[in-house]
C-alpha cells in the first residue's frame, strides 16, 4: 500500500528532472568551446662543459583569443624561464606566480634531473598561461609561448 508520503515523493522526482536533450556526437567528441594545451617536451643538450645548456620544446594548442596561433612549437631554455617569470611578477601584482623548479648546480644533465626540471616547467606554464588575468593583461606571456623569434631583448623590462 502507497503512503501518502511515497506518492508525494515519488512525483516531486518526475517534476524536478532536468529536461535534457540527447548528445550529438560533436558534443561529445567536438572540440571544446574553449581549451588550452601547454606540453613541454624534447630536451636538447646544447654547448660543452662550462658553456652547456638545455632547452625544451614548448607545444601549444588553443583557441583561445588571447593567443595568436592555435597551434605552436617553440625552443626555450631555463634562463628564458627565469626572466619570463620576473616579468610576469611585474606586470601582475594582482596574481601569484608560482616558482619555476629550482636551478641545480650538480648533476644537471642526467635524464632525471633534466625530466624533474621538464614536469616543472610545464606546470608553471599550464599554470601561468590558463590564468584568464594573465592572458588578458600581459604583455609576453602569449609571445613567449608562441613566437620562434622571441626575444627578451624586445621587451625592455
Amino acid at each position: 500500500m502507497n503512503s501518502p508520503n511515497s506518492v508525494q515523493h515519488r512525483a516531486f522526482d518526475e517534476h524536478s528532472r532536468l529536461q535534457s536533450k540527447p548528445q550529438t556526437l560533436d558534443d561529445i567528441y567536438g572540440e571544446p568551446e574553449n581549451f588550452l594545451e601547454i606540453e613541454v617536451r624534447n630536451h636538447q643538450n646544447h654547448g660543452v662543459a662550462r658553456k652547456m645548456f638545455t632547452d625544451y620544446e614548448i607545444v601549444c594548442r588553443t583557441n583561445i583569443p588571447a593567443f595568436k596561433l592555435k597551434s605552436s612549437t617553440v625552443r626555450r631554455r631555463y634562463s628564458d624561464f627565469e626572466w619570463f617569470r620576473d616579468v610576469l611578477e611585474r606586470e601582475s601584482s594582482r596574481v601569484n606566480i608560482p616558482p619555476l623548479p629550482g636551478k641545480v648546480f650538480t648533476n644537471r644533465f642526467t635524464d632525471e634531473v633534466i625530466e624533474q626540471r621538464r614536469e616543472g616547467l610545464e606546470r608553471f606554464l599550464q599554470i601561468v598561461a590558463g590564468h584568464p588575468l594573465l592572458q588578458t593583461g600581459s604583455k609576453v606571456l602569449a609571445a613567449f609561448i608562441q613566437d620562434p623569434s622571441f626575444s627578451k631583448d624586445y621587451y625592455h623590462y
